[in-house]
């Protein structure tokens, strides 16, 4: 009798699928609504059954939700970027619920950090949630969905962050240059998110919009520089005739 994937698996991104694909249909997660095989990677490989507590995903609920399978364009939880110490230098969080205030935010981050800084790998489940993160040189770029949430999509916002910023900042993705443009990183992360939702995953289109809304923006720095250096030119002339 051929074997027919659970119900969870035909949910589930393509990345999680090759992960969890080669399983007996024997394997079951007690107290929990998925049935993983047991990942190598967590170190489940000699387990047979596994509890709620020791899930990868750390899923609680004993039975589906099919509220929780419906698609919903609200993919981003949230986004968030830390130097090497991991402290906060941008942080956007798009669902009401989770973490409401700043201590509860800063410490889902803390334990994110921890979790995440010494590893190799670029996903991570905490708390219930699934954290796709990438580092360059004292940086780290974090990128937040629902344990439900396909990793490839989360995937794709973190690369088109991270590239539009490398363009941005001339490939110089550093904690010095990044606060020295601030202002820039912010219009980044509202072109390719907007409360939750993924707008935009090509680099070259977000850096394209960034740049019209700059130099569209009348009191934008550069505006009121050029403005400035006019008037200097102006009042030196009038001062040599």
């Amino acid at each position: 009798m051929q074997w027919k994937p659970p119900l969870w698996l035909l949910y589930c991104s393509a990345a999680e699928a090759e992960r969890y694909g080669g399983f007996e249909p024997t394997w079951r997660l007690e107290g929990c609504s998925c049935r993983h095989a047991p990942c190598e990677s967590e170190g489940f490989r000699s387990a047979t059954v596994m509890t709620a507590q020791s899930c990868p995903r750390q899923h609680c609920a004993t039975t589906m939700d099919s509220a929780a399978l419906e698609p919903s364009l609200y993919t981003v939880k949230a986004v968030f970027i830390l130097d090497n110490d991991g402290n906060r230098l941008l942080s956007k969080y798009y669902d009401p619920e989770l973490y409401p205030s700043m201590k509860e935010q800063k410490n889902f981050e803390k334990n994110v950090f921890n979790k995440t800084h010494k590893a190799d790998h670029e996903i991570a489940f905490l708390e219930g949630m699934t954290i796709i993160y990438k580092s360059s040189i004292d940086l780290f770029f974090y990128v937040v969905g629902s344990a439900q949430e396909n990793e490839l999509m989360l995937m794709a916002v973190l690369n088109c962050l991270f590239e539009s910023l490398s363009q941005m900042l001339r490939k110089n993705v550093e904690k010095r240059t990044l606060l020295d443009n601030m202002d820039g990183v912010f219009l980044v992360v509202d072109e390719i998110i907007d409360g939750g939702v993924i707008l935009e995953s090509d680099p070259q289109q977000v850096i394209e919009k960034v740049n019209y809304r700059a130099d569209d923006s009348p009191l934008s720095e550069q505006s009121v520089a050029q403005v400035l250096q006019s008037a200097k030119e102006q009042i030196k002339w009038s001062i040599l005739k």
